[in-house]
């Protein structure tokens, strides 16, 4: 296990491999030529093999064709982290099926959307949410069939039992993924994200996507072969399946994957499993720095953390009380993943997005990245403009949504929607968010989306949602009310209208009512006006308890 020195550059750990197709079956065959018995995957009480879990996707494969799922079928998994979602994934890449994560705490609304904007044939989900998905599945025509990833309940079979019950097609088992009609730009995953309309986007990705992702990943955070990288992000995420799975695939390494994120338990994880690299987020980094010093385990073997969000008191605590060396800070999107880092061998600049990225083959041109005005000529250095990008790990588009893929390239190159500006050394600056577009605790929350909801309240004249600063170092809902005259509405009935109908991190924390709203010309809310009236944060109602326990820290993510 490599816990100190880098012994291997980036393109020599990818170059330890044979050469393979970009797909996802091509480069796990690669690895486990390679690897074989030693460990891929752990899990709770379970360690995966390189081979075990090879054998295991062919299985899942097999189980998945028998079951009528086809190449271009999606199927969704709704289920807090688990190794159901790499084997699934894996499985499905092997068919040249669509992997759909959705998250776990979605309603029935927002997961209804979702599986049946995606037109899933299958769904596995927990027994949490398997109440939720069988409403949300209702109208979706024919019936998706339903798994477990944690037993049998009902009718609904277990996910793990019904793989391991397959029989393995013999001509799956030993044809060569080159000689299958699956090819590495066939679409992987539908990711989604949300969008300015008020309904999430999905974003496609192909598998070439996905590999050439965890190469870059590798060169981000000089990823080793002996490494175990600590994921505690959610598998719906980009971040936890292009970065931390990608790169675990890319490199041949190991990955730790938990539940869920757990103050608590964080570090006794990192310590009992070796692990040597985290990916964190804002809020993850400033809980695990605010937590008692009684949970921290000082013989972990954690030598880099990679994320955004840091602080300078952050950055001295994972440094100098953590013992974590290296803080590699960065910026992604669901569309572009891996286009900005600090360079590992620095120098770092707190706060910045740092330079475009690299991948550990020179003579793969990686992030291109230009800052445009609204006409789209380039602005002069130091200036804030909006951030262009050409990468080639761009998503194929918006899934059933060409006008709004359309809309988001000028002349080839894709738009972010981000204000930057760069700095005489090359590093980019996020400045602020063109889109409505709150981000909090890592997950993006369409503004409008929480409008449109809103506007369904009977006592409700007007409301606007927009993004307040958090303690954690995102952003926090803020939601601006105009009642009805003569109702009786009250703060209280805001959040809980909220709270049947979004997803937990889509509930706002401030509520404020106010007699008018301001607007455009054009008769729109203007956001950003209540945006700079800082007497609305003062005025309103706080709905957030102080992160005080373990499970204020996990609900807060």
């Amino acid at each position: 296990m490599v816990t100190g020195p880098i012994t291997l550059t980036p393109l020599e750990v990818i170059a330890a491999y044979p050469a393979h197709d970009y797909t996802l079956a091509g480069a796990l065959a690669s690895r486990v030529a390679v690897k074989g018995e030693q460990p891929f995957l752990l899990f709770e009480a379970k360690t995966w093999t390189w081979v075990a879990f090879a054998n295991a996707t062919e299985r899942a494969a097999s189980m998945l064709s028998a079951r009528g799922i086809r190449k271009g079928d999606s199927v969704a998994i709704m289920a807090t982290n688990s190794d159901a979602h790499v084997l699934l994934l894996f499985a499905l890449a092997r068919i040249g099926a669509v992997f759909v994560p959705v998250n776990p705490e979605f309603g029935v609304a927002e997961a209804g959307y979702v599986l049946g904007h995606a037109g899933v044939s299958a769904v596995v989900c927990s027994s949490k949410t398997l109440e939720i998905v069988r409403a949300a599945v209702h109208e979706i025509a024919p019936a998706p069939w339903l798994a477990l990833v944690d037993g049998t309940k009902e009718d609904v079979p277990d996910f793990f039992e019904i793989v391991s019950s397959s029989r393995t097609c013999e001509s799956t088992r030993t044809r060569n993924p080159g000689e299958t009609s699956v090819t590495a730009d066939d679409t992987v995953a539908i990711v989604y994200t949300s969008g300015t309309t008020g309904f999430p986007k999905g974003v496609m990705h192909s598998q070439r996507n996905l590999v050439l992702a965890g190469e870059r990943h590798v060169s981000r955070v000089h990823l080793q072969p002996g490494d175990r990288t600590l994921c505690v992000l959610p598998m719906f995420h980009v971040n936890a399946i292009f970065n931390m799975l990608a790169s675990t695939l890319a490199a041949g390494s190991c990955l730790v994957l938990a539940p869920r994120f757990s103050a608590s338990d964080f570090w006794r994880l990192a310590a009992d499993n070796g692990a040597t690299q985290v990916n964190v987020m804002a809020a993850v980094s400033t809980i695990l720095a605010r937590r008692p010093r009684s949970e921290f385990v000082a013989g972990h073997r954690l030598r880099v953390a990679n994320g955004s969000g840091f602080t300078q008191g952050t950055l001295d605590v994972f440094r100098n009380e953590f013992g974590i060396p290296t803080i590699i800070e960065g910026l992604g999107m669901t569309e572009i993943p891996g286009a900005f880092s600090n360079p590992f061998e620095g120098p770092h600049k707190l706060g910045a997005m740092g330079k475009p990225g690299v991948h550990p083959d020179p003579s793969v041109q990686w992030t291109q990245a230009r800052i445009v005005d609204d006409d789209g000529r380039d602005v002069p250095e130091g200036a804030v403009g909006e951030l262009a990008v050409r990468i080639p790990t761009l998503m194929q588009g918006y899934f059933r949504d060409p006008e709004q893929t359309a809309a988001s390239f000028r002349d080839g190159w894709f738009v972010t929607g981000d204000l930057v500006r760069r700095d005489g050394d090359g590093y980019f600056h996020f400045v602020a968010r063109k889109k409505d577009i709150i981000r909090r605790r890592g997950e993006n929350i369409a503004g409008a989306e929480l409008d449109r909801v809103l506007a369904e309240h009977p006592d409700v004249s007007e409301a606007a949602a927009i993004a307040v600063d958090s303690e954690l170092g995102d952003d926090e809902v803020m939601v601006v009310v105009v009642p009805k005259a003569g109702g009786n509405l009250t703060p209280e009935h805001i959040r809980q209208w909220c709270a049947e109908r979004l997803a937990a991190h889509k509930v706002p924390r401030f509520v404020v009512f106010e007699e008018a709203l301001p607007h455009t010309p054009t008769h729109k809310v203007a956001k950003h006006v209540l945006k700079q009236d800082r007497s609305l944060r003062e005025r309103a109602i706080d709905f957030a308890p102080p992160i005080t326990d373990d499970r204020t820290a996990a609900r807060s993510l």
